[in-house]
């Protein structure tokens, strides 16, 4: 769950510089307002946006120790990859007064009329909420206002697909209608994504960053990101994004934990504790985590997670004494990465430094497999890794299937690394090639991308273009934020 930081009254003032053009909704033209000559009907031209297309963006998160003990009470290290989400929105002209949330890797693409929407609902006495609340839980008569515009969606597709879709545009709506006003902008808010969802790697907490950092700014409620920005103002803003995709989180899942956006909004690392679930859990950030290579293998095998953790917990009745051991030392074992990672002297391109986290990743695989999660096709994962000398494999997430991750030695190879990925392939694995500790949250304002280049101008990342983007390495390219394409066009909260 977001921590919570306390609001005052210079939070109002964060308004950000760059968006001015349409504050108040008055347009500038030629530096003039209010033109005295009005012009004739042949003479009028459409109605322009009322600001520019820009683009927001945010990680996924592998859990990198303690799965399972940490439903015991014990510490997990969560972190992102460079798998992420990306929002485009497109402002449409004053006259047109719709949204549209377009998410063509699912297939979702529906309108809404803004005056159409429950507004009455959101606003009336005690149920309007300011950018800077803490939400802990969701509102019973909001969510059911909602209903009437969910249905209408995807009529004609698969039940479980849109099941799918209506649980994304509940949560985009919750927020659009927290937040916004029936002032706000016509737009097209168009969603992409290069994290498998389903996967345990925080798809749905990614998207909600995106779309509560996309609304905040649009409520001007953002200040920067920019070079000379402090800390403390940073973590501010992270923190206010971080909170409003809490609250996305909920619609979608009713009880999250509130890692993975946690991770998502502010990148690197985080530790993860919860003793007590009538308690909110203990999130504390590691600034200072380094940047690794790290392959993400899908296995393809489908998993349940409620029966991976049903298992751990059926073995922890049946023999107490041996299983608290392992969720004990599981514990250990990230105190002990967390010790490595932070210390003065850590290099992460030194192998003499990298090899006791490697060393940890094996063992706490070792001691989830004990645990009864692993499964066959992640021990082919690690034995082909293994056989490659190239780094450390453990399973991540729950197990039973999923996913694994390798942390790949310093100084490794590309031709290698090349050639242990087409193994994989070859046998069925979906490989990524992931960072593992990078930036959270990112804004690219307008949506523009000088690529290396001092030109005026720039190339725009107009929908056509970003909705024709096929596979993660092909977005990434258009976009410029994978693990090949870091652009300094974009801009994140640090």
């Amino acid at each position: 769950m977001p921590a919570s930081i306390r609001s005052n009254a210079s939070e109002a003032s964060t308004v950000d510089s760059d968006t001015e053009p349409y504050t108040n909704g008055n347009r500038l033209h030629n530096g003039i307002k209010n033109l005295s000559v009005r012009p004739t009907s042949m003479d009028r031209r459409n109605s322009s946006p009322m600001m520019p297309a820009f683009m927001t963006s945010a990680p996924g998160k592998v859990i990198v120790f303690g799965e399972h003990s940490v439903v015991h009470g014990k510490a997990a290290m969560a972190a992102s990859i460079s798998l992420r989400s990306y929002l485009l929105v497109t402002a449409l002209s004053k006259s047109r007064r719709t949204i549209t949330l377009r998410f063509p890797d699912v297939g979702l693409d529906h309108t809404w009329r803004i005056s159409e929407l429950p507004w009455s609902t959101f606003q009336a006495p005690g149920k309007k909420r300011s950018y800077y609340d803490l939400v802990t839980e969701l509102d019973k008569d909001l969510v059911q206002s909602l209903q009437p515009h969910l249905e209408k969606i995807s009529p004609n597709s698969p039940e479980a697909q849109r099941k799918v879709h209506q649980n994304a545009a509940s949560g985009f709506l919750y927020l659009f209608l927290s937040l916004g006003t029936q002032n706000f902008p016509g737009c097209v808010y168009t969603l992409r994504s290069t994290i498998p969802i389903g996967a345990g790697l925080g798809s749905s907490a990614s998207i909600a960053v995106c779309v509560s950092s996309a609304l905040l700014k649009q409520l001007h409620a953002l200040s920067g990101p920019h070079p000379d920005q402090p800390a403390e103002e940073a973590a501010l803003q992270i923190e206010r994004i971080n909170r409003w995709a809490f609250v996305f989180e909920m619609i979608l899942h009713g009880n999250p934990s509130g890692v993975d956006n946690t991770v998502a909004a502010g990148g690197r690392a985080v530790i993860f504790k919860r003793e007590d679930y009538n308690r909110p859990p203990n999130v504390r950030s590691i600034r200072d985590f380094p940047e690794f290579k790290l392959l993400l293998v899908d296995t393809k095998q489908p998993k349940s997670t409620a029966a991976e953790v049903a298992k751990v917990g059926s073995l922890k009745k049946s023999q107490p004494a041996v299983a608290n051991c392992i969720l004990d030392a599981m514990d250990k074992v990230t105190e002990s990465a967390v010790s490595i990672v932070s210390g003065e002297d850590f290099d992460e391109d030194e192998l003499d430094c990298v090899r006791p986290l490697g060393q940890l990743f094996e063992l706490n695989h070792g001691l989830l497999a004990s645990l009864g999660v692993s499964h066959p096709k992640l021990e082919r994962v690690r034995e082909l890794v293994t056989d490659s000398g190239l780094g450390w494999t453990k399973l991540t997430g729950a197990g039973g299937g999923g996913c694994a991750i390798t942390l790949l030695k310093p100084g490794h190879s590309r031709a290698d690394v090349t050639e242990l990925e087409r193994k994989l392939t070859h046998e069925g694995f979906e490989v990524f090639d992931t960072v593992l500790g990078g930036d959270g949250v990112g804004i690219l304002w307008p949506a523009v991308l000088h690529n290396g280049t001092d030109e005026e101008g720039g190339e725009e990342i107009d929908e056509e273009n970003f909705l024709k983007a096929e596979g993660a390495l092909i977005l990434d390219k258009l976009v410029g934020v994978g693990v090949r394409e870091k652009r300094e066009d974009w801009k994140y909260w640090r």
